[in-house]
C-alpha cells in the first residue's frame, strides 16, 4: 500500500459537474482528491479485504439472530421497545437487504482493523462504484496509468444485480427514492441508487423525506397522494422511531430498504457485540459497553463512541488520560460503547480509512477516506485506488 502522487485531470471538474457530481467541492474544500492514488497489490485486496469483509459481514448476521432473541440486547442497542416486535418480523421474514460499507484501519502489512459497520444508510457510494472508475478508465487511456492497472470495483454491476434480485418479489411494486432536503451527498446518493434500479428495469418515483405524509387510510404517501409500497429511505432508523410518524411504522405495510433489522447493524453496539461473541478474532478490536469499558488499556487508548453516532461526530479518543482528538456532535444521550484506539496509518501528513463494500451478500469494492485528523468525518476527502499486481 503506497501513495503515489498523479496529476489531475485537467477538466475533472467540468465533468463532475455534468455528471451531477455536485459535491466533488465543499464549504471551498476539494471533498474529491486525484493529487494522488493508493496503490494495493492484488494479494493485499484479497487477502486482507475482502475475504476479512466477507467473513464480517457473515459475523453480522449471525448477530441479528442473537440481538432479536434477547430483550436485554435491544436495550444495549438503544431501540425504543415499541420498535422491538416490528425488528424481529422483518429478520423473521428475512425482508431483503441492499447493501453496507465497513471501515477498516488498514496499512498495507498487518491485519485491517474494523473499525465500524455501516449498514443502514452508508454514503461515499457514487464516488466509490462509478467516479472512481471513471478516473481509472480515463487515467489508463491516456497513459498516465499503467494499461495493466486495475481496481477493487463491482460495485455498480453487483447493485443493479442486487436490485433484480429484489424487484422478483415486488414485481408489480413502484420504488420510491427518499432522503432530507438540502443533503446534496445524500440526493447524489439516492439519484445514482435509483439509476441503477432503474437500469435493472424497476419503476422509480423520487420523494422528500419530509414530504412523505399519512392518509386517511393511514398509508404513507407522496405529494401526490401515490402510496409508497417499498421505498428506499437514505434516513437512519433511529430518526424514524423519534420521528412524528415513528409510530405508525409499527401499523404499515411498507416495505422498506434497509428493512428494520438493519437498524441493529448500523449501530455501534454491534462493535461490543462482535468482540463478545468473536474475542481474538484478527480484524476486530477490542469493544465493550460502558460497565466493561475497564478492560480495555488505557495507556494504549481508547475510543469514545456514541451508539447511534454518525460521519464520525461526537468521538473521542483519548490516551494515557490525554484527548488526542474530539469531534463535534450531539449524540451520546443514547449511550456509548468504548473501542480500542488503533490508529490510522500515515501518509504524507493523512490519515487514511479504507471503506469496504458489501453489495447484498458479497464483498463488491472499496473507498478511500483521507484527513489530517485521527478522525474521519463528513468531509474528509475521498481518494481514488489502483491495484498491480
Amino acid at each position: 500500500m503506497i501513495r503515489v502522487p498523479i496529476e489531475p485531470r485537467a477538466d475533472w471538474q467540468a465533468q463532475a459537474n455534468a455528471l451531477g457530481f455536485k459535491f466533488h467541492t465543499m464549504h471551498g474544500a476539494p471533498y474529491w482528491d486525484e493529487s494522488a492514488y493508493y496503490q494495493f497489490t492484488l494479494s493485499q485486496i484479497e487477502r486482507d479485504i475482502e475475504q476479512p469483509t466477507q467473513e464480517l459481514h457473515d459475523m453480522l448476521l449471525y448477530l441479528v439472530d442473537k440481538i432479536c432473541d434477547d430483550d436485554e440486547l435491544m436495550r444495549r442497542f438503544a431501540i425504543p421497545e415499541p420498535y422491538w416486535q416490528m425488528i424481529r418480523r422483518s429478520w423473521l421474514r428475512r425482508d431483503p437487504h441492499l447493501y453496507g460499507r465497513f471501515d477498516f484501519c488498514y496499512d498495507g502489512v498487518s491485519a485491517a482493523k474494523l473499525l465500524e459497520a455501516n449498514y443502514d444508510t452508508p454514503t461515499s457510494l457514487f464516488e466509490s462504484a462509478y467516479w472512481q472508475w471513471m478516473w481509472l478508465e480515463q487515467q489508463v487511456n491516456t497513459g498516465v496509468l499503467p494499461p495493466h492497472s486495475d481496481q477493487f470495483n463491482s460495485i455498480q454491476e453487483q447493485l443493479i444485480a442486487r436490485f433484480l434480485h429484489i424487484h422478483k418479489f415486488n414485481r408489480t411494486k413502484t420504488l420510491h427514492f427518499s432522503c432530507c432536503k438540502e443533503t446534496e451527498e445524500d440526493k447524489g446518493t439516492v439519484d445514482y441508487l435509483r439509476s441503477c434500479a432503474l437500469e435493472a428495469g424497476i419503476p422509480c418515483q423520487f420523494t422528500f423525506i419530509e414530504d412523505i405524509g399519512i392518509n386517511t387510510l393511514q398509508q404513507f404517501v407522496d405529494l401526490n397522494d401515490k402510496q409508497i409500497d417499498w421505498c428506499f429511505k437514505l434516513y437512519p432508523w433511529e430518526f424514524m422511531f423519534d420521528d412524528e410518524y415513528g409510530k405508525s411504522l409499527n401499523n404499515m405495510s411498507t416495505q422498506w430498504l434497509e428493512p428494520a433489522w438493519k437498524s441493529l447493524l448500523s449501530n455501534k453496539a454491534i462493535l461490543a457485540l462482535l468482540w463478545q461473541y468473536f474475542p481474538n478474532h484478527p480484524n476486530l478490536l477490542p469493544a465493550y459497553f460502558d460497565d466493561q469499558k475497564h478492560l480495555l488499556n488505557k495507556n494504549k487508548g481508547i475510543v469514545k463512541k456514541p451508539i447511534f453516532s454518525r460521519e464520525g461526530a461526537s468521538i473521542e479518543i483519548i490516551k494515557a488520560g490525554k484527548l488526542l482528538a474530539k469531534s463535534s456532535g450531539e449524540y451520546g444521550k443514547e449511550g456509548f460503547i468504548y473501542q480500542a484506539f488503533k490508529a490510522l496509518p500515515k501518509f504524507a501528513n493523512e490519515h487514511v480509512v479504507l471503506g469496504s463494500w458489501v453489495v447484498g451478500n458479497s464483498p463488491a469494492g472499496m473507498g478511500l477516506r483521507a484527513d489530517p485528523s485521527l478522525i474521519t468525518q463528513d468531509l474528509s476527502r475521498f481518494v481514488p485506488h489502483i491495484i498491480l499486481a
